[in-house]
């Protein structure tokens, strides 16, 4: 389900509580892309993702021999942009709940 669609029924008050939270958990692309710079090839910043799998991986195999690492500086930004969505929805989803759980009590 689209994030837009979960948000409509939010109130100003909610929607301001979850793009504060999605603002503090949420990683920086900048700090994404400098760590690609500095730590491409041992997977420094698959590691800021999250994503540790792919991190042991490139840190294994130094980035799949530096081919890996410089085919990433493609894929991260959508990576990121796909973790904030997830993560965006989870707050949401929170938000939802502790409302819900506010009016009944």
């Amino acid at each position: 389900m689209d994030n837009l669609i979960l948000k409509r029924d939010l109130s100003a008050e909610q929607l301001s509580m979850v793009d504060a939270e999605v603002e503090r958990q949420g990683k920086n692309k900048l700090i994404l892309y400098v760590l690609w710079w500095f730590t491409g090839v041992i997977g420094g910043h698959r590691y800021y993702l999250g994503d540790i799998g792919y991190a042991i991986g490139m840190t294994l195999t130094l980035g799949g021999f530096g081919i890996w690492a410089l085919i990433d500086v493609f894929i991260i930004g959508k990576r990121l942009e796909t973790k904030t969505t997830l993560l965006e929805r989870e707050v949401i989803e929170k938000v939802k709940v502790m409302s819900k759980d506010r009016n009944a009590g």
